[in-house]
């Protein structure tokens, strides 16, 4: 999909809107506020755990939303189709949902739209260009993080490729900066490509299985699934350099593990908080809507890589790290200007009306 995207600076948000006229608000708030429909097909997964708790505290946090109605379950493409369509029968207001393909629902995104229901995906895309995007930049996410290991393997030699949920928009975008920085870098190759579905007993057997199987391998990237990748390394003492998430266990195994190199690279799972805060200004006709402009409808998080090989970086990941936070949730538990819930908010994980 090309896509230009309006970025999210650390700090700061900005959206690159060119529109030239202010769309009404779709929808009118009930007395006690807006209904918003959620849908996610990933289920026993941090991050996205992460995400549905931004979004209820967000939601509370808002004073604007009286119900989520949350449809939160492992499912394909088709499922994920069946819920959306549930969601607009149930005449929610505004959809946040995570796409499990950029191309099978584009038909219940229309579908949304024409009903005056708009739909906000977040942390991947779909091609529908009635929707809203709220979303990290994956392509560079993938990039910076492949950059920096090829640099540590010094710029030669093969890797273990450990990617996320197959057909995933997410892991599509993130596959494309890999394969833009293996360009810059002809003598890297991939030792193994595997898909972990972003399950971390899954990613563990296969780091296990990898080293058992003597296939050479002088570093690992990894889609998420991290901290359980060091604790292999760990067990196995075969240390080689790897790539991971944000994830509260691998930002903390970064400061701690002697003879551990690594980098994390952000990812924020309240991203989904930061899609209901995009939701009400769009249900509030606080943006600018034009229907035609892409450029309009897409905002992305920037994503920053911390690394652990030198002394400013070491700092730097000691002081991100937070022990308070679930093992595999990310540490980037805000995202300034776009929620507004507290620590204690989104670790209770309530939502308005539970």
């Amino acid at each position: 999909m090309d896509r230009k995207y309006a970025k999210l600076f650390a700090g700061a948000a900005s959206l690159a809107l060119a529109a030239t006229s202010i769309g009404a608000a779709t929808a009118v708030a009930q007395d006690d506020g807006y209904v918003i429909g959620v849908s996610n097909t990933v289920q026993g997964n941090g991050w996205r755990e992460e995400m549905i708790c931004s979004i209820k505290a967000q939601a509370l946090a808002s004073g604007e939303v009286a119900s989520l109605n949350i449809a939160h379950r492992n499912t394909d493409p088709a499922g994920q189709l069946e819920d959306l369509r549930n969601l607009i029968a149930a005449g929610v207001d505004a959809i946040v949902m995570n796409p499990a393909d950029p191309e099978a629902l584009n038909s219940a995104v229309k579908e949304a739209t024409d009903a005056g229901i708009p739909v906000i995906t977040v942390d991947a895309t779909v091609t529908e260009p009635t929707s809203y995007i709220m979303t990290n930049d994956q392509e560079t996410y993938g990039y910076i993080g492949a950059k920096w290991l090829f640099e540590q393997m010094g710029g030669e030699g093969p890797f273990f490729y450990m990617r996320g949920l197959a057909g995933h928009p997410a892991d599509d975008f993130r596959d494309v900066g890999i394969k833009r920085a293996l360009e810059e870098y002809p003598d890297i190759t991939i030792a193994n490509v595997v898909f972990t579905g972003w399950q971390q007993d899954v990613g563990r057997q296969q780091m296990a299985d990898m080293i058992a199987s003597g296939i050479p391998f002088e570093g690992v990237w990894t889609s998420g699934i991290d901290n359980v990748i060091v604790d292999v390394m760990v067990e196995e003492d075969m240390f080689v350099p790897v790539v991971g998430a944000d994830n509260s266990q691998f930002v903390q195994y970064l400061g701690t593990v002697e003879g551990l190199q690594g980098a994390a690279v952000t990812n924020p799972g309240s991203v989904g908080g930061a899609g209901v805060t995009l939701a009400l200004q769009i249900l509030n006709g606080e943006l600018p809507i034009v229907p035609a402009d892409e450029d309009s409808r897409m905002v992305t998080v920037d994503p920053v890589l911390w690394e652990n090989v030198t002394p400013e970086g070491l700092e730097n990941v000691r002081a991100a790290a937070d022990p308070d936070l679930d093992n595999e949730w990310p540490v980037g538990i805000t995202i300034p200007d776009w929620t507004t819930y507290t620590k204690e908010q989104i670790l209770d994980c309530v939502g308005p009306g539970e």
